[in-house]
């Protein structure tokens, strides 16, 4: 069942990356509306509005009915919130009750894997380890939302908002049914260091790597519109300088994935877990290039030699 959910999105995310290109070349052949003389096509605005957001939708022409579904982009706060509520109570019950889950979080693991198997040697602290890395990156996301970042007046679809909510507790869950995963008793009591692979470190160190450059980029969009007192003194985008936005417009996706490639280590690179990084290559490669798009437009001047995601590839 897992599998079948990270397949769906990762099929999901494929094919945003062409239907862009597919949408606005045969558009002629659907439904077309005459207003006033401008000539709209619904399908191409739908479309757009619900795979762009902040920034990006800014001069996309919409009809006034989806405007209707329009939430503001600073709730990506809430995405964090109940990410770390819904992880703390995941870890608690992981690591710190000596004791069966609960029928209902049973019933849901046992349903997701479908598996009966026992857990392999190491499979806990995978877990474990898991859980922290994703608690921590949400904590210092949601830090990042409430402390750091300057919000406009941009927004997302109220569609790309509940798909936000869910998609942290999927993730949540994704990391407890580690393959085997039926039943849990508690973190292993025996022997911690007994159980710690080299998967585990590298996965550690690609994460702790990438959230720092992550922070550091997060930062520097920030104080585009801050003075050098610290306080908010313009909402505008600028062009952003220095880390690795010397390389890429967008080293904070760059780095988003890197930071899942990361659990996906930790987890012993598990199938799931390569699903989901896929999802996330192709879901942030898309932001990334609309992302890359609007600032060539906005600026004439814009560096020509960054890529919009990867370094030197994309």
């Amino acid at each position: 069942m897992r599998l079948s959910c990270w397949t769906a999105s990762l099929l999901c995310a494929i094919s945003l990356l062409p239907s862009d290109a597919f949408v606005r070349r045969y558009t002629s052949c659907n439904v077309t509306v005459e207003a006033g003389g401008l000539r709209l096509n619904w399908v191409y605005n739908v479309f757009q509005d619900l795979i762009r957001y902040g920034k990006t939708k800014r001069n996309l022409q919409r009809p006034a009915f989806l405007h209707h579904f329009d939430v503001p982009k600073r709730w990506f706060v809430h995405f964090y919130t109940v990410s770390v509520i819904w992880n703390s109570y995941l870890m608690v019950q992981t690591a710190l009750l000596d004791q069966p889950f609960p029928v209902w979080l049973q019933s849901t693991i046992s349903f997701l894997t479908r598996s009966t198997a026992p857990s392999p040697e190491g499979e806990q602290l995978s877990i474990t380890l898991g859980q922290a890395l994703l608690w921590i990156h949400s904590f210092r996301r949601l830090l990042e939302c409430v402390f750091v970042s300057v919000y406009s007046d941009g927004v997302i679809h109220l569609v790309q908002y509940g798909f936000g909510l869910s998609y942290y507790i999927l993730l949540g869950l994704t990391v407890l049914c580690t393959e085997g995963q039926r039943e849990h008793t508690g973190l292993l009591k025996e022997d911690v260091f007994a159980q710690v692979h080299w998967y585990h470190v590298v996965g550690l160190m690609l994460f702790v790597w990438a959230s720092v450059h992550q922070h550091r980029c997060h930062v520097i969009l920030a104080n585009l519109r801050k003075g050098s007192s610290g306080t908010v003194v313009s909402l505008k985008h600028g062009v952003p300088h220095g880390d690795w936005f010397q390389l890429v417009s967008c080293p904070h996706y760059f780095a988003e994935l890197l930071i899942y490639v990361a659990f996906c280590i930790t987890s012993g690179c598990t199938f799931t877990w390569w699903l989901v990084v896929l999802y996330v290559l192709f879901n942030q490669t898309l932001a990334a290039v609309l992302c890359h798009d609007f600032y060539h437009k906005k600026f004439e001047s814009y560096p020509k030699q960054r890529k919009a995601f990867i370094p030197f590839v994309l």
